[in-house]
């Protein structure tokens, strides 16, 4: 019974340390965030954080990976309860949106932060591991579709690379400080009519 009580215990500290980090990382980025900005944050004691994570970025790479895995959980949802394609999809474009036009709900910044700043960890593979995810996540709406026969499934890969290109471009618009929300609706309406000329 220890060993349940011990490991839940040890799950709910992690988890706020994490939200803790995210936030901050959400706020400063990831040059600008120490160890000691995440402390402050989440009020556990420097030798209690360091029981769960070595450093900053060890910290920021389970940030990414789970938010990458939560986006992950919620469209297979979608698509395991098989709701209408175009309602997943409309979602889908709506949580990109909202994360690329509020850099202060995003970890946007501090992803480009950490995967140029050759932090430990900052490996391409990495980063190729998450833009895998957006594509796999892409791919398993546009498979939904297929599906539901709102779709032909040819082209379905170009049609994948096509979001991927278009959410990163809008990123670095995000980034600069260009990108607004008309440029955005632009971006996907026109992703959305290459769907509407795969159908």
């Amino acid at each position: 019974m220890a060993r349940t009580v011990n490991a839940a215990y040890r799950a709910a500290k992690e988890k706020q340390i994490l939200e803790s980090a995210r936030a901050v990382f959400c706020r400063k980025g990831y040059l600008n965030t120490t160890m000691q900005d995440i402390i402050d944050e989440c009020g556990i004691s420097r030798g209690g954080i360091y029981l769960y994570f070595k450093s900053v970025a060890e910290i920021f790479q389970a940030v990414v990976s789970g938010r990458s895995k939560a986006r992950s959980c919620a469209v297979q949802a979608a698509i395991a309860a098989n709701e209408p394609f175009a309602a997943v999809l409309a979602d889908f474009l709506a949580q990109q949106k909202a994360r690329l036009l509020h850099m202060e709900n995003s970890l946007l910044r501090a992803m480009y932060e950490y995967t140029f700043s050759r932090a430990k960890g900052a490996t391409p593979a990495f980063r190729s591991a998450q833009l895998a995810n957006l594509r796999g996540t892409v791919q398993a709406i546009l498979a939904l579709g297929i599906a539901q026969g709102a779709l032909r499934e040819e082209h379905t890969e170009t049609l994948a690379d096509h979001f991927i290109v278009v959410i990163e471009g809008l990123g670095v618009m995000a980034l600069v400080d260009v990108l607004t929300e008309a440029i955005a609706d632009e971006q996907f309406a026109v992703l959305t009519a290459m769907l509407r000329e795969n159908s």
